[in-house]
């Protein structure tokens, strides 16, 4: 029922948890504005961590993800930030632009689930960083129904298990 209606309140008390432990943001402060975090969509994805540990590689992900928004005023709005070296090598403040630019830049590594939302979703062609206000304020890029399904790119494929496509959804280039 919370998904049909957008609350998604486990959803918001687990993101407040992952955030606290992998970007060491401040519990407490989270669980203030948790409220705030807008529920958008759900994606099924999956992703062997070959960039990391070879392409044979043991490890990776697959998971359906609830995609949560929340904006803050400016970076000084946060009071800690603390990122996990397990979980998070790097964090930075990027316009939209300085992001796509470091999305060509092949130095830099990236989750593939941040690849694939960001492209299809995020930035450019009326995406939900285009309209923050929109985004926040409306239901416009709501869809609580689907569960968008994507292969990771073709560098995260592969792993022990010699993964190949498998969810992609057919109009997606991502």
């Amino acid at each position: 029922e919370d998904v049909k209606d957008g609350s998604v309140g486990g959803v918001r008390n687990a993101a407040v948890r992952k955030l606290g432990h992998e970007l060491g943001m401040d519990v407490k402060e989270l669980e203030r504005m948790s409220g705030e975090f807008k529920f958008l969509t759900r994606v099924h994805y999956w992703a062997a961590d070959t960039v990391t540990h070879g392409e044979k590689s043991q490890w990776g992900e697959h998971e359906i993800d609830y995609i949560l928004f929340a904006t803050i005023p400016n970076k000084h709005a946060l009071t800690t930030l603390n990122p996990h070296p397990e979980e998070v090598d790097d964090t930075r403040w990027v316009s939209q632009s300085q992001l796509l630019q470091m999305f060509d830049d092949d130095t830099l590594l990236f989750s593939p689930w941040f690849r694939i939302i960001a492209n299809k979703w995020m930035v450019g062609g009326g995406g939900w960083w285009d309209d923050l206000e929109k985004t926040m304020n409306t239901n416009m890029f709501c869809d609580y129904e689907t569960i968008h399904r994507f292969d990771p790119p073709e560098e995260h494929m592969g792993g022990g298990g010699d993964a190949g496509p498998w969810l992609c959804e057919p109009e997606s280039s991502v």
